[in-house]
């Protein structure tokens, strides 16, 4: 006989841990880089991201990439359905660390970009700053839609958490992708190129619009009565 389908709940833990295997050198690199710009934030010598008498900018920047990678981690775990289900108390506290790392990341992006900018000028600080303002609100709706224990609200928010936690990670990603097929085309070191300016906020607003469509599809119907 043939063994059953995997259930879809299977498959999808699957999925997850790839991810999160996949996701692992980003998330160590970015914490590392961020814990050694903390213990170096007074520092006078001016890096990428460390400005010379820039304490808030340089607090924020590196705030932003310590709990940018932690809740790349921790966004996944909470889309495993064995720990919402099994582990209730463990998706609940977990959930509240990614509410505040993703609160800290977007704050601490959203006031690099106000003092210093970003490489790619207005354009990628519009896309950016969209990009911080969807993360912190995909947050706060997610703890607001949990403590009213409104279970479909909390679900739909939860799942736009995620796609926005792993941003980062996928817009690397994206990045590593198209120069492995293209060898680069329509990218500068300035991010002038037209797939640059197309990632400012392609890295998120596409995976947000097919979640919004998905969403749509997946609302049980009204029964009818009659």
């Amino acid at each position: 006989m043939e063994s059953p389908p995997a259930r879809p709940s299977k498959r999808l833990t699957a999925l997850i841990a790839l991810a999160l295997l996949l996701a692992l050198p980003f998330v160590a690199h970015s914490v590392t880089q961020g814990v050694d710009g903390l213990n170096g934030v007074e520092q006078r010598e001016p890096t990428r991201f460390r400005h010379p008498d820039a304490l808030l900018s340089n607090l924020g920047i590196f705030t932003h990439m310590i709990f940018g990678g932690v809740i790349t981690v921790l966004a996944l775990l909470q889309a495993v359905p064995h720990i919402r289900t099994r582990w209730p108390k463990l998706h609940r506290i977990s959930g509240r660390i990614t509410v505040v790392g993703a609160l800290l990341t977007a704050l601490g992006g959203l006031i690099y970009i106000a003092t210093q900018g970003t490489i790619g000028g207005v354009g990628m600080n519009a896309g950016f700053t969209l990009y911080g303002l969807l993360l912190a609100a995909a947050a706060t709706m997610t703890y607001r839609t949990a403590r009213a224990r409104n279970r479909a609200a909390h679900r739909r928010w939860g799942l736009r958490l995620v796609w926005l936690a792993i941003g980062s990670w996928l817009y690397r990603v994206q990045y590593g992708l198209w120069y492995a097929l293209t060898g680069g085309a329509g990218s500068t070191e300035a991010f002038t190129g037209p797939f640059d300016q197309v990632m400012f906020v392609g890295f998120f607003l596409p995976h947000l619009l097919l979640l919004e469509l998905y969403l749509r599809r997946d609302v049980e119907p009204v029964p009818r009565h009659g």
